[in-house]
């Protein structure tokens, strides 16, 4: 065969692979759109993603199980699960390409084996959506909005109805609060519209209504005058922490719920996927998220905990720079914060090891813990120092992660890298809170030290997993299939 001839095959088969991308993508959006189903290829998300996004995820699949992929495959299951009728669902497209391709010679054709697998979602109960509050509007908060936006689809689960903010809501406060929602130096534009409502003193987002509300303090708002009850609070200010404090949000005329997202004391702290179903939501009505670091961690220290026990350890992490950091040198009242933080490594604490025992409490006084802010804006690492109970080696840790990543209760919370180039600005925009580096794992030779290496994005992977606990919290998580 000539070189000629080779390269023209070589064309075709890309044209028919992002015809194919087409067609998924265009499935994808009809399931979300119409039926409220969410399709996602190995917890990575689907939804207004391009052709070349999707073809390259497809790649990261095919990777990450070891086995061929294809867009040909997926975009078959896809049309097997519209043709299905599925009430409301969250469903993994990768984990279901996986399956019915993990023997060569199965006897079930597409729609077969989609209806055999799916067949429990229609056991779910009636799901009623929940409104959402955000009180505060900083970095989280319009991190939350933009998500909760983007997932709003058919209105089905979570609504954002307002926003609260300090002082006058006036035309020029709006139109920046609507510039700082559009445009990120992090992570990009809106991929959405926003406009103002100087009447209504509202932001439309995606030609929807989210009211900006004025208030100092929580009890003074009604928020039932503007349609809105029982709603979920998410305070994101960090000017709430404590029980007494975050139960005055619950004094406000169609509040029902609160969730803080920073470690709140007196309060359930939750790492979604870990211990958040040891809390009802009928019964408890203030819950918190706790931090990013914890989120990050504490899945993979559920995860080596259960399986090699954990002796005692370390954890140092590498973190970017926040607004709490002054721009240039001035005085802080925190040791070395105040050096300018786009031009320093400042050394300061965290208390990411004693919060995990909140969530594992096996781990309670196993770990000690601090912290170095890095001249990064987003993008943050942890350094896994753990003694471990049995012996182990790359291969094996390696291995268990990789298990925990694809399958169980911990894969919306756990990336597993295969990438031997990986820095920090290549985690930027992943929704698992805990990216684990598989290249750069340590272990001892006598097998009873490991070294784990733990990206996160300390702002989109943290509101990923504040989304997952509001849900969880309103009661609207649809049935899944991971």
């Amino acid at each position: 065969m000539s070189l000629t001839s080779t390269y023209e095959k070589e064309l075709a088969y890309q044209a028919d692979r992002r015809k194919a991308a087409v067609d998924f993508i265009k499935v994808v959006s009809d399931l979300w759109y119409e039926n409220s189903i969410e399709l996602v290829l190995f917890r990575n998300q689907l939804i207004d993603k391009s052709i070349s996004e999707v073809m390259n995820l497809h790649k990261y699949a095919a990777e990450f199980v070891e086995k061929p992929i294809s867009i040909f495959d997926t975009v078959e299951i896809a049309h097997a699960i519209r043709d299905m009728n599925l009430p409301a669902a969250k469903i993994d497209i990768g984990k279901l390409t996986y399956e019915y391709h993990l023997e060569d010679n199965h006897k079930e054709d597409a729609s077969e084996f989609v209806h055999h697998k799916l067949k429990d979602a229609w056991n779910g109960g009636e799901i009623r959506p929940k409104d959402v509050v955000l009180y505060g509007f900083g970095r989280i908060g319009r991190l939350l909005a933009r998500e909760l936006m983007l997932k709003t689809g058919s209105g089905s689960q979570l609504r954002l109805r307002a926003i609260v903010t300090r002082g006058e809501i006036t035309e020029e406060v709006l139109e920046k609060r609507a510039s700082l929602l559009e445009n990120d130096s992090v992570h990009g534009d809106f991929p959405g519209t926003v406009a103002i409502d100087i009447k209504k003193k509202a932001l439309i987002i995606n030609d929807t209504t989210v009211y900006l509300i004025s208030a100092n303090q929580p009890e003074d708002i009604d928020y039932t005058t503007y349609g809105i009850k029982n709603a979920l609070v998410i305070d994101n200010t960090g000017a709430f922490r404590d029980e007494e404090a975050l139960n005055r949000h619950l004094k406000s005329k169609g509040a029902d719920k609160v969730l803080l997202t920073a470690p709140g004391k007196g309060v359930p702290n939750i790492v979604h996927g870990v211990n958040h179903t040891n809390y009802d939501p009928d019964t408890t009505h203030v819950f918190s998220a706790a931090s990013c670091t914890t989120n990050a961690i504490t899945p993979i220290l559920k995860v080596v905990e259960d399986t090699l026990g954990i002796e005692k350890g370390h954890l140092e992490t590498i973190h970017a720079y926040t607004n709490d950091q002054n721009l240039v040198d001035n005085m802080h009242n925190k040791y070395r914060r105040g050096r300018a933080a786009a031009l320093n490594m400042v050394i300061t604490e965290t208390g990411a090891g004693k919060a995990v025992s909140k969530a594992l409490p096996s781990l309670e006084g196993k770990l000690t813990s601090n912290a170095i802010r890095v001249p990064v804006p987003n993008g943050s690492l942890v350094v896994l120092n753990l003694q471990v109970q049995q012996k182990t080696d790359k291969d094996t840790i390696n291995s268990i992660v990789k298990r925990y990543a694809l399958e169980g209760e911990l894969v919306e919370q756990i990336k597993y890298s295969l990438n031997n180039e990986l820095v920090s600005s290549d985690i930027v925009g992943t929704s698992a809170p805990a990216i684990y580096d598989s290249k750069a794992t340590l272990v001892s030779e006598d097998g009873l030290n490991t070294v784990l290496y733990i990206w996160y994005d300390n702002e989109y992977g943290y509101s990923q997993q504040v989304i997952r606990l509001a849900k969880y919290i309103a009661k609207v998580r649809r049935f899944t299939y991971y």
